[in-house]
Formats: C-alpha cells, structure tokens, sequence
C-alpha cells in the first residue's frame, strides 16, 4: 500500500518548527530543519508536516519564533 503525501491547507503560519538534531562528540549538536507543526485550536495537540523521517537522532519542535544556534 502507498503513503499518500498530506498537506495541511492552512493560512496560518506554522507555531513550531521540527528539527532533527544529532548529537556530534566534541562539538554542538548538528540542527538541521526537517518540517513544521500547527497547533491545534484548542491546544491539545499539533499537526505535524515533515519533508523527511530521520533514521537516527532525535525530532525536537521549537516556537517558531525562537532562532537555533
């Protein structure tokens, strides 16, 4: 069975950002912007739209009104 690609029709900006971030030895940890979230109206949840699943490290959302390193 195919995943069918889901857009969100939104004219709202998005409240986070996704990021996937690797742990790097020796060194800051390596942010890269993976997709964005909605938050739900009543604040219970997000929706979540991400151009790539990463295989390892970790999926970190932040307010898209802060700025990574």
């Amino acid at each position: 069975m195919a995943l069918a690609a889901v857009r969100f029709q939104t004219d709202r900006p998005p409240s986070h950002f996704a990021n996937n971030v690797r742990n790097r030895e020796g060194g800051d940890n390596y942010w890269k912007s993976i997709g964005s979230a909605w938050a739900h109206a009543d604040s219970n949840g997000f929706n979540i739209q991400l151009q790539t699943v990463p295989l390892d490290g970790r999926i970190t959302l932040r307010i898209a009104s802060e700025k990574i390193k």
